[in-house]
């Protein structure tokens, strides 16, 4: 059955109030290249009682108007200034991109986009009018309301201006706006200068190849994820966490199906906060630029393979115990190879996890969402991204792009083999 989604309305949301015109700089972080590309998600929100006849649409443009005031930057442009060639925000107050929409269904109709998305994501996607190319603009928003009275929120947003706990602060922002509330809770704050600014060093630019990778998803049980951070206490007395085991076990899979030699290398790569490393030089809450190190653990593809889970689990948190040393190493240049600057090859997998950012807990008056459906995925990288099934589910939901079609069959019965 096909489903139509009608866009009735589209234009720039300027703030509320009139807000700082200025050339803000960015951080060292938010200026990595590769961050230069547009983030884009699904959020599902079903019908409530108490906001029957409640337009969704018209009260969550003009939550972002206000909040448009305190996160200014959010409506402005970037900009690559002329004289040092750095990418900046202009801030100018010209918007953020609205669309409003309608779908011919209700949200049951779809599974309330369960995998597989019954409805295209870029028909809940907003796109701009020909003459905005969206790599300038910070943010965008689509907001389709569906005939049961529950709706999607669309977000698209360049990860140069926030990182995903930042979005997610905004997002809250937007939803406490939403709820009447006359100021975010949570101070926003810009101060990009804060963040260490070591010596950039003269290296290539970053190649970007282009794999065949195919798009699937498992689930995690709550029972399977317990049961793997027990076998690890048991085998070491120490204990981890559910990204730890879904980053183990969805390395390991991957790992075995694609099928390296057992000498040959093989990488997983996340992006740790750091906010907690830089206290007393950030405040202690609302920075909202991107504040993260990339942590990468290496190893033989036959250790990987032929291991225990709750072994990888022990590689992978070795890994994790380095940051606070290589993170202030690199804050005072103390480094020989960019760790920002990565490498993209097949033997490399990238994991982003989504359960801890914020995103689950935004509300605009019609509580918190039922599914949260990212889409960061590119064809120069493997990704792997750590979300939440839809409710009422309970465990972690490992959406992958990050194997060619020869070893999809073999990916996914590694990953779904207990």
């Amino acid at each position: 059955m096909k489903f139509t989604v009608t866009r009735k309305a589209s234009g720039l949301v300027s703030p509320a109030e009139v807000t700082p015109a200025e050339t803000l700089s960015l951080s060292i972080v938010d200026r990595v290249k590769g961050l230069r590309h547009l983030v884009r998600s699904l959020h599902v929100f079903k019908m409530l009682e108490a906001r029957s006849g409640a337009r969704a649409a018209e009260i969550i443009r003009e939550a972002v108007s206000k909040a448009l005031v305190p996160y200014y930057p959010f409506a402005g442009r970037f900009i690559e200034d002329s004289m040092d060639g750095e990418l900046k925000v202009r801030c100018n107050g010209e918007g953020a991109w609205f669309v409003e929409a309608s779908a011919d269904c209700s949200l049951a109709d779809v599974l309330f986009l369960d995998y597989p998305l019954m409805i295209p994501q870029d028909e809940l996607l907003p796109f701009t009018s020909p003459e905005i190319d969206p790599i300038n603009l910070p943010f965008m928003i689509q907001v389709t309301e569906f005939t049961c009275g529950g709706f999607v929120v669309g977000l698209i947003s360049v990860h140069s201006i926030a990182d995903g706990l930042g979005a997610a602060q905004f997002m809250n922002a937007i939803g406490e706006m939403a709820r009447g509330l006359p100021h975010p809770t949570v101070k926003p704050v810009w101060d990009r200068e804060l963040i260490p600014n070591p010596p950039k060093l003269l290296s290539p630019p970053p190649a970007f190849p282009s794999f065949k990778l195919q798009y699937t998803n498992v689930d995690f049980s709550a029972a399977s994820i317990r049961k793997l951070k027990a076998d690890f206490f048991q085998a070491t007395g120490q204990y981890c966490s559910a990204f730890d085991v879904s980053v183990a076990k969805t390395w390991q899979a991957r790992t075995r199906a694609v099928g390296f030699a057992p000498n040959e290398l093989v990488d997983v790569c996340f992006f740790a906060n750091t906010r907690h490393l830089l206290t007393g030089v950030l405040p202690p809450s609302g920075f909202y630029g991107n504040c993260f190190y990339p942590v990468t653990v290496t190893a033989t593809a036959g250790r990987v393979a032929e291991a225990e889970v709750v072994d990888v689990v022990t590689i992978i948190r070795d890994a994790k115990r380095s940051l606070p040393n290589e993170f202030a190493k690199w804050s005072v240049g103390d480094f020989k190879k960019d760790p920002y600057e990565l490498t993209f090859s097949y033997n490399s997998l990238f994991v982003s996890d989504w359960t801890r950012l914020g995103f689950l807990e935004v509300d605009y008056g019609w509580g918190a969402p039922v599914n949260v459906v990212p889409f960061s995925y590119y064809d120069f990288m493997a990704v792997a991204i750590i979300g939440a099934p839809p409710k009422p589910k309970e465990g972690a939901r490992i959406m992958t792009q990050c194997v060619e079609t020869e070893h999809l069959n073999s990916f996914q019965n590694e990953m779904n083999y207990a």
